[in-house]
């Protein structure tokens, strides 16, 4: 049967790779259980000495898949919260990794694409890449990503990413820390054998002390992280059965304006 999520091991490092090109790599919830097993599994791995996050194809993500979507807006408040605090446990599995991450975006990262992106602890894309957060134009807003997001770009760029949903380039993704590198897509493996070639130089049990320092300095704890997951979970499935919300994802899937588009 194929899988949504591919790992393949080169060495010490273990590299997931997101395996549904012909949707970008859209999430569903095959694709969130199976990347949070795989990410549970290298954590527990004491060979595993780093991971490498990437796309399959051209796009790294491209969000929520349109059958996934489909489900959210035919589901009640419960069911739209308990699909989200899934999400929200890939999410948090992948930030709090106690193995160095790397996120080798090899093409666009849309919606949850970005968050993954924001929950490595270096991130290096292709200098063609795009990106969005554009919830707000179905009327819904980024709520599990959102921790990690802001902790990666600073809130001032999310405030303006998540009202805005625009899209922008891999060289504003860098310029406000999505982003460490950008690269052209022939010099990506190279810049990310660099890294795994200096995280190799460190002792494994330091590097996972210091990306809990790190966390812990910016006042950031798995327990927060988790009672934060609950209200973002709860906020999003509000917003999805909401009028707004239901209007939105419809005009989505629909393929056509939502009924505020165009209003001053």
């Amino acid at each position: 049967m194929p899988t949504a999520v591919q790992i393949e091991r080169r060495g010490s490092t273990a590299h997931l790779i997101l395996d549904r090109p012909g949707v970008h790599n859209a999430f569903d919830a095959a694709l969130i259980a199976e990347l949070t097993e795989a990410l549970d599994q290298v954590d527990a791995d004491r060979a595993v000495r780093a991971v490498v996050v990437t796309g399959s194809g051209s796009t790294f993500s491209a969000g929520a898949d349109l059958n996934w979507m489909r489900g959210m807006a035919a589901a009640g408040e419960a069911d739209n919260r308990e699909d989200s605090l899934r999400l929200a446990r890939l999410m948090r599995t992948l930030n709090f990794l106690s193995k160095p991450t790397i996120a080798r975006v090899n093409g666009s990262a849309y919606g949850g694409g970005v968050g993954l992106v924001a929950c490595c602890d270096v991130a290096v894309g292709v200098d063609s890449a795009k990106f969005s957060l554009s919830e707000a134009k179905l009327g819904l807003v980024p709520a599990v990503i959102s921790p990690y997001v802001c902790a990666a770009i600073g809130v001032r760029q999310a405030r303006r990413y998540f009202v805005g949903a625009e899209v922008f380039d891999a060289a504003e993704a860098r310029r406000i820390g999505l982003l460490h590198d950008c690269v052209p897509a022939d010099a990506l493996d190279e810049a990310v054998e660099r890294l795994l070639h200096m995280f190799g130089k460190c002792g494994p049990v330091a590097q996972n002390e210091a990306k809990r320092l790190a966390l812990r300095a910016a006042g950031i704890t798995r327990e927060g992280a988790e009672a934060l997951d609950r209200d973002n979970a709860a906020l999003i499935a509000r917003l999805r059965v909401s009028a707004e919300g239901q209007e939105g994802l419809t005009a989505f899937l629909d393929k056509r304006a939502p009924a505020w588009a165009g209003r001053e």
